[in-house]
């Protein structure tokens, strides 16, 4: 496929992922230049072809550890060595960890926070000149619905996200005048690997209708999206209840 000077570019860090592996979808439906960036090589191969026989104009796999700022700085510019232009940067890496290891291992902790907190932010730093210097592009951070307000299931995972919220509201709000936007993205339970040994329930959502709210969230350059957006108003009930009434319900 020849490519296109109109063709978006795309960068999707934790490309690996479920939902980011959804969102390269529809963006290769769209002819995008995609960079894919993740640590499993095999994977990153498998998606790559997936996407190249979808209709993406181009497709790059860098491989890279995203367990840390420092790794998460390396593939940034890693990045920036094959591209002198973004339109959309995807920070999609994260770890759900379970809650009763987290709290017993400090290593496992630590590694919670160095993907889930450190990498992203390291990321949107390292990324964030080029975006500037541009004036234009979207920097789509995942956070999630757990970041809202701590539950007693996953409190630790919650604070880890609650973090990157609190981070992306601080960017948006400083790049406001400056043609970047910054996107806060806050899905619920997904059905990809991440959440393969929950229950599924009436609140699981389907991968692929969550992406294409992302994408189109992105086009419509909001500032926060809820997937499935019934969760804003899940959310806007858990964050207004009592503490007394919260305590109380161990979910």
């Amino acid at each position: 496929m020849v490519e296109s000077p109109n063709d978006p570019v795309v960068a999707i860090f934790g490309a690996s992922s479920g939902m980011a592996f959804s969102v390269a979808r529809i963006y290769a439906q769209k002819h995008a230049r995609l960079f894919l960036i993740a640590r499993d090589k095999q994977k990153l191969n498998d998606i790559e072809r997936d996407l190249k026989a979808r209709g993406a104009s181009e497709v790059q796999s860098l491989v890279a550890d995203l367990g840390s700022a420092f790794g998460a700085r390396a593939a940034t510019e890693l990045l920036r060595q094959r591209t002198t232009h973004v339109d959309v940067v995807i920070i999609a890496s994260g770890i759900l960890g379970d809650t009763e290891q987290l709290l017993s291992d400090p290593k496992a902790c630590e590694d919670l926070f160095n993907v889930n907190v450190q990498a992203p932010i390291a990321i949107s730093n390292s990324i964030l000149p080029l975006l500037l210097q541009q004036k234009s592009g979207v920097l789509a951070i995942f956070s999630s619905v757990a970041g809202d307000r701590g539950r007693a299931s996953n409190f630790v995972y919650g604070a880890s996200k609650a973090a990157l919220t609190a981070y992306a509201s601080g960017l948006r709000a400083r790049l406001s005048e400056s043609g970047v936007q910054v996107l806060t993205i806050k899905p619920g339970i997904v059905a990809t690997a991440m959440t393969a040994h929950l229950p599924r329930g009436p609140l699981t959502a389907n991968p692929e209708a969550v992406a294409k709210r992302i994408v189109q969230a992105i086009e419509k350059r909001k500032d926060t999206l809820y997937a499935p957006g019934f969760w804003r108003w899940v959310m806007a009930v858990i964050t207004h209840l009592p503490e007394f009434i919260f305590k109380r319900l161990r979910f």
